[in-house]
């Protein structure tokens, strides 16, 4: 009789939870493929992947951002999800109907390979602006501005960048992303950014 060796098992994990949970302090649920939770550290704000592409092109101050299958993932403020229908009807988007979603507590994203690791099989998520490992990560999330706080707001004081300034592109960025694909803006637009910002 022969004697074989079984197939060796598959890890679940490259070790991308353990870095997320140890050097993020963020929720990380083994793969695969690796998942992170919402709603405790941050939530995600989830844009179509052209809306996404032309919303970093613009540089809009953002936190970490990813791309995810066919789309674009924004990673802000833990309970952002919540009040996001809220701040849209504030600034006068809600009538209109956008292809922007929020994930909040109970929800997970598919985690990217950390930072610096490569071999990321295709179609895994990646970092297009990846978080920095070794700090405080959840400060520098866009948040609403505390009136007072030292680096709330937007300028370049190092602070988070301002969650109703990144909203709002984001929902222009989705409608007119919407209005490109559908053709509903018209064949002589093609050629010409729309007029309104």
């Amino acid at each position: 009789m022969a004697f074989t060796l079984p197939v060796p098992r598959v890890p679940f994990d490259d070790g991308s939870a353990r870095w997320y949970r140890n050097e993020l302090g963020w929720a990380a649920a083994e793969g695969p493929p690796v998942r992170l939770t919402t709603g405790l550290s941050f939530d995600v704000l989830g844009l179509p992947a052209d809306a996404g592409r032309a919303l970093l092109r613009h540089g809009v101050r953002t936190g970490p951002v990813a791309r995810a299958g066919d789309g674009v993932l924004l990673l802000v403020a833990a309970g952002t999800a919540e009040e996001l229908p809220s701040l849209l009807d504030w600034l006068e988007w809600g009538g209109i109907r956008l292809e922007l979603s929020a994930l909040g507590r109970g929800g997970s994203v598919p985690a990217p390979a950390p930072p610096g690791r490569a071999g990321a099989p295709p179609g895994a998520a990646v970092w297009l602006r990846p978080p920095k490992p070794g700090r405080e990560v959840e400060p520098s999330l866009p948040a609403f501005g505390a009136p007072g706080r030292a680096g709330a707001g937007s300028g370049d004081d190092g602070g988070a960048p301002d969650l109703v300034r990144l909203v709002d592109a984001a929902a222009n960025a989705c409608h007119r992303a919407r209005l490109m694909r559908t053709g509903a803006a018209g064949p002589h637009t093609r050629a010409q950014p729309l007029a309104f910002s």
